[in-house]
């Protein structure tokens, strides 16, 4: 059975080098996932990948069905889920086309579903989310992305998951500096707690696109984005097949 799914973000619709074996619409009790699980072999591993943002790259960060995405992968014996998020860099360690692997999370969004433990005949249930990341799958992806070619990576960090899909203001940026966050996106939560919520070991590949807003007294250039988000899945694409490549099967 297929252990380990990548929910692919902005930039990456589609896994390089995944030999596609089928795909399958999972229905949920939250509704449709983004679109359907794609099944498929990387060197000679099974691997389930998820485009957060549809096939298409339609769905903004907010509209994100991210409780049908997290229990369909669950549903189909995923344990293992890396999720890669193009991000801003905050703090100076965090340039643009860095790979981040962070190691803690603060929540800014508002307004998004965002536990399976939302009262009913269940119930109520509260997790330890003191760790955000599972730490067997954050050193696998250090690892790869310290085997991978010409890719810098950062080995820690805090990621500041924002509402979107607006970008942030430069008073938003310094009061998420001062709270100690060092890369912003608008993904992050609550993929990340929803996959504890049912037991699945979970951790983020970021890739830095653009320096966060005011950052050297600067706004966001969003002309830059996509040539930056181009370059920056091409380096995430390779950690991934190094990751995949050099896990044993109690990830695969």
């Amino acid at each position: 059975m297929t252990k380990l799914a990548i929910i692919g973000g902005t930039g990456l619709a589609q896994m390089q080098g995944l030999t596609v074996t089928r795909r399958e619409m999972v229905k949920t009790p939250f509704g449709a996932p983004s679109c359907p699980l794609v099944y498929g072999e990387l060197h000679g591993k099974p691997v389930v990948f998820l485009a957060r943002h549809g096939s298409r790259h339609r769905i903004p960060p907010h509209r994100v069905n991210y409780c049908a995405n997290i229990w369909a992968l669950h549903s189909v014996g995923i344990e293992h889920i890396i999720a890669v998020a193009a991000v801003g860099g905050i703090h100076e360690d965090c340039q643009v086309g860095k790979i981040v692997i962070p190691d803690q999370i603060i929540d800014y969004t508002s307004g998004r579903a965002n536990t399976f433990f939302d009262g009913g005949d269940e119930p109520v249930e509260h997790i330890d989310f003191s760790y955000p990341y599972g730490e067997v799958l954050r050193s696998a992806l250090l690892a790869g992305a310290k085997s991978a070619e010409d890719v810098q990576v950062v080995e820690q960090g805090v990621y500041g998951a924002t509402q979107g899909p607006r970008l942030e203001t430069a008073a938003e940026i310094r009061r998420m500096a001062n709270d100690g966050c060092t890369i912003v996106g608008m993904t992050g939560m609550p993929e990340a707690s929803l996959a504890a919520e049912l037991g699945v070991s979970y951790a983020c590949l970021a890739v830095v696109i653009n320096a966060a807003a005011g950052i050297d007294g600067k706004a966001v250039n969003t002309a830059e984005l996509p040539a930056a988000i181009s370059a920056g899945m091409d380096s995430a694409s390779r950690v991934l097949n190094a990751v995949v490549a050099n896990t044993d099967a109690s990830i695969s």
